[in-house]
């Protein structure tokens, strides 16, 4: 038929009526088939590198909570992008993930360029990966990838399209279907947990970065303030769930079994929702739970319940939960509130350069607005940063769920760039370690080109404090490789268009932050500190 749409046509109509129509990347040669003919309605956003092409949508899918596409090179475009497609998985973000594959006429023959196992490299972190068996089957692909993307626990999807793929004939339109995001929680077993809530004397919350991410944070705040126990977020939370100027919020658990054990002693019940049992990091033995105490874990994630060493579990949306146990509970009228968490601050200002990280978030509390949300990817700085920039709104705080470096500059590019698509008027404030600026500091490009209202902050301690801490820990002296001399990163972020400015004092610190929030586009802020080694357990 002379009409006969094709499945490049036939896609983006899918795409359009999805809402998908935010595209992240880098375009390569066996992208440019899937890119041609762009439509008005559609946005492309240009990272200079695929990894930060990822981690861009990533952020733009939490600040927008709508999925968005990125599109990879190949093969070696697709290896480029896979640190931080470990952090989306770990951050639940339902993003569609494509890469071009050469033509299916020279696959056989392994062509440049060719993958011949494409759907295996992105493994384990995607939950699902594809390439379809004919042409005709990619609008389906993709309506099958938006489903599994979007559906609880929420995650990447992976799809390898042909580059001749995208000019044949489609059979007809898309199917469009509708898919559940929530599933709701058994209601028996929930009163069974409602009971032994009920039944505990001295319980324990833990809110994890679920709770945030579903949009349950006055839903946790209620169930709290009726429980009138002490709440704790998840170790290297890369969201926070409860305001951290309430009177009942006690800070993040730590990372070692030894100090968890310590911490939830005395407790005779720990409620671990939207939360992972939990978050360890460093190796320090202990129990996993003091003898007499149990716990009760309610989440979305399957993976989750089964890799909790100790407790009791529940699957199902956890707002939906929270709402049901607040009715559900019932505190002794006697329980007192628990004594509210004193904050360990000291002044360290008027400050000159090098300053202490300690002065240089007691600077930023004095400037940075109530309503700015905050990147956070210098880890040695994380109690310094709890200390006084605590998180109090909802959707305001973001960190890796994976551990690596690399993601916070992209993912504020794309968070700035969500708030924009949704109509919200805020800065982001980006504290990063000057190691971690260098990975994606090609995303700062991204950055000045939109004129986005970020803020980046690079605490310039000239090494890999971190993993100084570790060489502590596990007494592996004389490790190579952590200082890092000879960085300009004024320069380099110059280069890349920012407004830049070197810092020398606490207050040329305030001053300036001022100044980038009224900029028209990004600041990075260069302070010099002082190496210290943070506390790991």
């Amino acid at each position: 038929m002379a009409d006969q749409k094709t499945v490049h046509e036939v896609t983006y109509d899918l795409l359009r009526t999805l809402g998908v129509t935010t595209f992240f990347g880098n375009p390569g040669s066996t992208e440019q088939t899937f890119l041609q003919d762009f439509p008005e309605d559609f946005t492309y956003v240009l990272a200079l590198q695929e990894a930060s092409a990822l981690a861009m949508a990533d952020g733009f899918s939490q600040a927008t909570g709508k999925p968005a596409l990125v599109n990879l090179h190949t093969a070696a475009g697709t290896g480029n992008a896979m640190g931080s497609l470990v952090a989306a998985y770990r951050a639940n973000t339902p993003l569609i993930v494509t890469a071009g594959q050469q033509t299916r006429e020279m696959s056989l023959i392994d062509p440049y360029l060719n993958n011949p196992d494409a759907t295996t490299l992105p493994k384990p972190w995607v939950k699902w990966s594809y390439e379809p068996a004919r042409a005709e089957d990619v609008p389906a692909a993709f309506m099958q990838a938006y489903a599994i993307a979007t559906q609880p626990p929420m995650g990447p999807v992976f799809l390898s399209i042909p580059l001749d793929d995208w000019d044949k004939p489609a059979p007809g339109p898309a199917t469009v279907r509708s898919v559940s995001d929530r599933v709701a929680p058994d209601a028996a077993r929930l009163a069974q947990f409602a009971e032994r809530i009920n039944a505990a004397e001295r319980p324990l919350l833990l809110l994890g970065p679920e709770v945030d991410r579903t949009g349950a944070w006055d839903a946790g705040i209620a169930f709290a303030e009726k429980l009138r126990e002490p709440v704790y977020g998840s170790a290297l939370g890369d969201r926070i769930s409860f305001p951290e100027d309430h009177p009942l919020y006690a800070g993040p658990l730590p990372m070692t079994i030894a100090e968890v054990e310590q911490t939830v002693h005395g407790h005779d019940l720990v409620v671990a929702i939207g939360a992972q049992v939990f978050r360890y990091y460093p190796y320090v033995a202990g129990e996993y739970l003091p003898e007499g105490t149990d716990l009760l874990q309610i989440t979305s994630d399957s993976h989750l319940t089964a890799v909790a060493p100790v407790g009791d579990s529940l699957l199902g949306d956890v707002g939906m939960a929270l709402v049901a146990l607040t009715d559900l509970v019932e505190a002794p009228a006697d329980r007192e509130a628990p004594a509210p968490l004193v904050r360990q601050r000291h002044s360290d200002l008027p400050a000159t350069a090098p300053m202490t990280s300690n002065a240089v978030y007691e600077a930023l509390s004095t400037v940075k607005p109530d309503d700015a949300a905050l990147v956070m990817e210098s880890t040695s700085t994380m109690l310094d940063l709890f200390n006084w920039l605590p998180t109090t709104h909802p959707g305001s705080f973001f960190a890796t769920g994976s551990g690596g470096i690399g993601w916070g500059v992209p993912a504020a590019v794309g968070l700035a760039l969500g708030d924009r698509a949704r109509g919200v008027d805020r800065h982001i404030v980006a504290t990063i370690g000057d190691g971690s600026f260098q990975y994606s500091i090609q995303a700062i490009w991204t950055a000045a080109q939109h004129k986005l209202p970020i803020v980046f902050v690079v605490l310039r301690n000239g090494e890999y404090a971190i993993l100084k801490s570790f060489a502590e820990l596990e007494k592996t002296p004389g490790v190579p490789g952590l200082q890092l001399p000879g960085l300009d990163i004024a320069s380099l972020a110059t280069g890349f268009g920012c407004r830049t400015v070197n810092v020398e004092s606490s207050d040329m610190l305030a001053d300036e932050f001022k100044a980038a929030l009224a900029a028209d586009g990004p600041t990075v802020l260069v302070v010099p500190t002082i190496p210290q080694l943070p506390h790991l357990g």
